[in-house]
């Protein structure tokens, strides 16, 4: 069994989540946290719940996404999951935040590569890596099977999917892997997306505008 807490960080207020199970070893999923108090209260719960960060996994590279990894790997000695179709947006992410006026500390370059159909451990759990590409082209999903949860990042939101105009995106491309890869998953499945609310993808099947028909 999981334990989730959502964050929302920056004022793109992108999802971070912190996953857990009875070890107390847990996960930083795409921590975005921008300011000293975004950075601070992730700091607070992890050690008020007495939990131990492993990984830091990421579901994509995009600047809004990473923001605070240079915080958490710091903090934690804790190395970048990613998929490495995406390590350039790593790299990129500092001149990206700067176009928006951010000003990020340089995300660690040194990162373990996330493929297609791999398996992430931690604790008593496991979350399988999904390959997603059309947001970016290392975006991926994390599922936990046995709590049917499953963390999209961009590539699939309650009500929308992700955006294909930013460089590396393809429309198509997302959307045969959503069709392929994601609505084969339970019905009952909770989506926890990169921004907004969480759905479940039956929901989503029925009502996503991006998703008829199906």
């Amino acid at each position: 069994m999981i334990d989730i807490k959502t964050f929302y960080f920056n004022e793109l207020r992108e999802c971070c989540y912190v996953v857990w199970d009875q070890t107390k070893k847990c996960v930083i999923i795409d921590p975005g946290c921008y300011s000293k108090n975004e950075q601070e209260r992730l700091k607070k719960f992890i050690e008020e719940k007495d939990l131990k960060p492993v990984k830091l996994l990421l579901t994509h590279g995009h600047f809004d996404h990473v923001m605070g990894n240079a915080f958490v790997s710091r903090t934690w000695d804790i190395k970048t999951y990613v998929n490495p179709n995406d390590i350039d947006q790593i790299k990129n992410a500092s001149q990206y935040c700067a176009m928006f006026g951010y000003n990020i500390e340089e995300p660690p370059s040194d990162t373990v590569d996330l493929k297609e159909g791999e398996d992430v451990t931690f604790g008593a759990s496991i979350l399988h890596v999904i390959y997603t590409p059309g947001h970016t082209q290392g975006g991926v999903c994390f599922y936990n099977e046995g709590n049917k949860v499953l963390f999209t990042g961009d590539t699939l939101f309650a009500g929308s999917i992700g955006r294909t105009d930013h460089p590396g995106g393809n429309y198509e491309q997302l959307l045969d892997n959503i069709f392929k890869k994601i609505v084969i998953l339970p019905s009952d499945t909770v989506i926890l997306p990169g921004h907004g609310p969480a759905s479940e993808i039956g929901i989503e099947v029925k009502s996503n505008p991006f998703l008829q028909p199906y």
